[in-house]
Parts: C-alpha cells; structure tokens; sequence
C-alpha cells in the first residue's frame, strides 16, 4: 500500500501531508489563537457566549489558581463536565499551567470514577455539582486534594445562572445532597486566581498532555497518553480536510457531542476553536429540542455528531423544517454512519454527510470522506494528510486491494502509548510505529476504506466504547452469578446495545435483580439491556467463552 492510491482522492488544493511541528506545543496555538480572535465570541451555551479574550483571562486566572494550590506541570486534573462554558476554561487553564488533562465522563458511577482517578493519579478535580455525590463515595480511596465544584448555570449571567441552577437542584432535583471537604467554587477559583500571575509554560512535542481513557484491546480502562505533538498534528490533519470550505474566524459550530470525548474534543474544541470558529456548545444531546433550538438561534456552518443524533433529528419534525442554507459541514464519527441516514440527511438539509473514522489512540482522527460530496456513504473514506492505512493478515503480512484484514495506522497522531502500561502499548503498536486498531477492513481499488468487521470483542453504542471484559468481570462479582458474556445486540437507534448472557449460581437470581446491580455499577451506555439466563455458555477447548457465537445467535434472531 505504499503508493497511497487513495491521494487522488484528495480535493483539489488539499495537500498530502502537514507540519506536525508548526507548533511546539498546544499551548502556544491556544495563546495565538485568544489574542489573535479576542473580539470574537469562541463559546455559547444556553444563549450566553463568551469571546476568545474573555477565556484568555478566565483560564489564565483559573490556570493561576491551580498553582497556587500546590500542583505542579505534569499533575493531572481531572476534568469531569458535561458541554458548559466551564469546560473550555478549566481546559485552557490546566493545558496553560503545564498541568495533564484527565477527561472524565460525568455519568460514570462511582466505581468507573475511582478507577479512572486512581490509575491517573489525579490531583484534582473540577466537577460538576449534578455528580458531586459520587465522588464523595470514592474521593478518600484517591490522591485528589483539590476539588473545585461548578453549578451549570455559574457562567451564564447573575439572573438567567440563578434561574438555570434552581431549575437543575428544586425543581429538577438533579443534585443529589453531597458533603465534601475544602471544596471551592468555580468563580471563587477565578477571582482568587486574580491575586497570582500564571507562568509561562514552555512544552516540548513530546510532552504527554492529555489522558484520554479507552478500553483499548482488554477490558481494563486505560489512559492513551496524547502528546503536544499528537494533539496538533491531528488538529492539523482535520484543518487540512475543511481547509477549501472553511473561512477563519467566520465559522460557526454546533457541538453536541460532549467536549470529554475525544471526537468532540479533537474536532471542535482545537481544531475549529483554532480558526477562531465559535463552538456553540450543547449540553445534553438527548434533547432534541435544545439542537433545535440552537439551530434557529445561531447560523450554524459546521455539524459534528454521530448516527444516532443525526438519525434522530432527520426524524424529528420541528427538526425539517428549519432553514440549512448556511450549512456545508457536517461530519459523523463515533460509530458507523448508517448509509440510509447520509441519504436522508442530505435530502433533509442538502449537506452532504462525511463519515469520519478514528480512535482514541489516534487522537483520533485517521480517515474520513471528502468533504466536496465526492465521498463514499458506507466506507470511512481515505487517510487524512500525513497518514498512512494498510491492510494486514493475521501473520502480520500486508494485503492487497480488496483483501479483507486488519486495518493498521501509522501517523503523527498515534498515541505515545498507554499510561503506566508498556505490555497493553506494545500489544497495539509495533516497533516501526504501526497502530492496530483492531478493526477489520478493506481498501477498494479506488482508495477508500472500508470497515467489514470488527477483530475486537467491543460493542459500540452511540459511539461510546463498550468492551466486555470490564462488564463480565463486574457482574460475576454478584453472589448468584457463576459467569457471564457481554456481547452486542444490533439495534437501529444505538448502533448496538449491551446484552448479558449469564450462568446463575443460584436458582434465584432474577432478570430484574441483576438488572439493579449493574445499574449500581455502571454508566448508561454500559448497562446490559438484555439479560438471557443460560444453562452453560459456548467455549472453546481450551475453555474460552467464545462470545462470537453468542454474537451472531442473537443477531440472527433480531
């Protein structure tokens, strides 16, 4: 595959490959990028918005803050938020002070949230007030001291704030009643940073910023250690496939997928924030009318999102009737785009849909359908500049056109590796640099790339990574469970869902029993939805539960 058919692909003006060095670190592109658009609005949420110069002196201060708490460049923080005005600060701040990103999702139990905490080593925590109650369960099993505490509405103006913050707590109820120790404010955090000047913070390429938690290949949650060089190589590649239809500083993005997800965070956050783009930010994107609803207020160019969502809106009357003339972006990721779904998007609001296809990993980009409309629906598209796709076999042999095998990935935003975990790095990235992605594919005679299967176990819902090991071996933790398969059971809205096959210990454990315990100890997207009891489960000789054959029963049936 070394003669990169897939070039000719590119739209005219594209180039083949970027600077992954045009900046030394983030840091200095977030600085560039506050001063050079400080007039211009970067982030609105629920109507409010704040300009580039307003978060240039917020995250200084917030950044100030921090250091003056006693952490020190290379801590971790954990960032545990849903999208609000808060995060892009808390971001900037902690990426500003030389600190280490940790995105946390918010819906995580308290269970997924000690892990995570634990095997980081996060010092500190901005969290929102809506799951502060979790982490009061685990916080004394953590090395986290600091703790900085947000309300949704703290940003949004004393009046409409106040309003959104009683909605959420009395009439909502949303918060749950939680009691933790030395806890601050997030405005009391920014005006006391006002007292302290935050000092310049000069990283190198290689420095890791970034822990973003995958499953990777086993179930064990581990942190994908993303680099300065990474996170700006990918920021370019994105920039370099919109680079003919974007105009700097004008665009406008509607971001409802959460910023703590690597796709939202690579894609909107640096790259689109990067050319001066304002990100309106969307905090729940379950609520249809909300994307609506920013949709009518805001002239929105650019649209990140996943199949579900788009499948979702399409569907949605209120949805079809506004007005897209300004539209000519819209990239799907996360998970396979639904080829019925592309068509019917672009005959609902004439853009053309590209597919986009990635990995944690890969900070995450790797490839993705031109945008011009001259992509494929149903094929993840060509590699972005300065990336390279091949094919393999099982021996590790490179396959040729057509041939179905492993995709491999080799470019600048492969990640330095898990944290704290060689054998798990050494497992997905060879000695030369390729990254196994553990995805099985193909490339058509034209250059474009296409998923035919997947060689990993994972189950992917709305594009969230599910992956068994993790569920299997928290459910055979219940009492009455003997064993258990996890596998994923095709459904048209999410993709897929989490179904749990289980081998009762005791006679009377019941479908609703098991179906509260796993609610205790894990977030929504994880939970099984289906739970079939089973005299034995199918093994190998070798007694290996073989869930392929668990897999293609269930989906035969459905």
């Amino acid at each position: 595959m070394s003669e990169r058919i897939w070039l000719k692909n590119y739209p005219e003006g594209v180039a083949a490959n970027i600077n992954p060095d045009k900046y030394q670190n983030l840091v200095m592109m977030i600085d560039e990028v506050l001063v050079k658009y400080k007039k211009k609005p970067a982030f609105a949420c629920m109507g409010t918005s704040l300009t580039f110069g307003a978060i240039d002196e917020m995250s200084r201060q917030f950044g100030a803050y921090l250091l003056s708490r006693g952490l020190e460049p290379g801590d971790k923080v954990a960032i545990m938020m849903p999208n609000c005005l808060q995060y892009p600060i808390a971001l900037f701040a902690c990426l500003r002070a030389g600190l280490v990103v940790v995105n946390t999702n918010p819906l995580y139990t308290p269970r997924e949230m000690k892990h995570q905490f634990i095997d980081s080593g996060a010092k500190a925590v901005v969290i929102i007030d809506l799951f502060a109650s979790n982490l009061e369960k685990v916080i004394k099993d953590t090395g986290i001291k600091t703790v900085i505490v947000t309300q949704l509405g703290e940003l949004l103006g004393s009046l409409k704030g106040s309003l959104v913050n009683f909605g959420v707590k009395y009439v909502k109820r949303m918060v749950p009643k939680y009691k933790l120790e030395n806890i601050v404010s997030f405005k009391e955090a920014l005006n006391a940073g006002k007292k302290f000047t935050l000092p310049k913070h000069k990283g190198n390429p290689d420095d890791v910023i970034l822990l973003q938690y995958t499953g990777g290949t086993t179930g064990v949650s581990k942190g994908a250690m993303l680099t300065n060089r990474n996170l700006v190589a990918n920021m370019e590649q994105i920039r370099a496939t919109m680079s003919q239809y974007i105009k700097e500083g004008e665009e406008v993005a509607l971001s409802p997928l959460p910023m703590y997800h690597i796709f939202a965070f690579s894609v909107n956050c640096l790259a689109l924030g990067g050319i001066g783009a304002l990100n309106v930010l969307v905090t729940n994107p379950r609520d249809l009318p909300s994307v609506t609803k920013e949709f009518k207020r805001n002239k929105i160019t650019i649209f990140t999102g996943v199949n579900t969502l788009f499948n979702a809106l399409i569907n949605n009357e209120e949805f079809q009737q506004l007005d897209f003339s300004d539209l000519k972006i819209t990239v799907g990721g996360g998970m396979a785009v639904q080829k019925s779904v592309g068509e019917k998007w672009q005959k609902v609001t004439g853009c053309y849909l590209s597919e986009g296809y990635g990995l944690t990993e890969s900070s995450p980009v790797l490839t993705v359908n031109p945008i011009d409309g001259k992509g494929q629906l149903g094929t993840i598209g060509i590699p972005v500049p300065s990336t390279d796709i091949r094919i393999v076999d099982e021996q590790g042999n490179v396959l040729g056109i057509g041939q179905a095998g492993e995709i491999q990935a080799k470019g600048p935003q492969i990640m330095k590796g898990y944290y704290n975990r060689p054998e798990e790095t050494n497992k997905v990235i060879s000695a030369d640099g390729w990254l196994s992605t553990g995805d099985i594919g193909l490339m058509k005679e034209d250059g474009f790339f296409q998923i035919v299967d997947r060689k990993k176990d994972m189950i992917l819902v709305s594009g969230f990574n599910v992956y068994p090991n993790e569920i299997e071996e928290v459910v055979v933790t219940h009492p009455k469970v003997m064993e258990a398969a996890a596998v994923g059971k095709k459904d048209e809205k999410s993709g897929e869902l989490v179904a749990l096959y289980v081998v009762k210990k005791d006679k009377s454990l019941t479908e609703e029993e098991l179906k509260a315990f796993c609610k205790e100890q894990f977030t929504g997207y994880k939970n099984p939805k289906f739970i079939y009891f089973k005299e034995e489960l199918p093994k190998t000789n070798v007694g290996k539960i073989l869930r392929r054959t668990l897999r293609d029963e269930l989906n035969k049936e459905s």
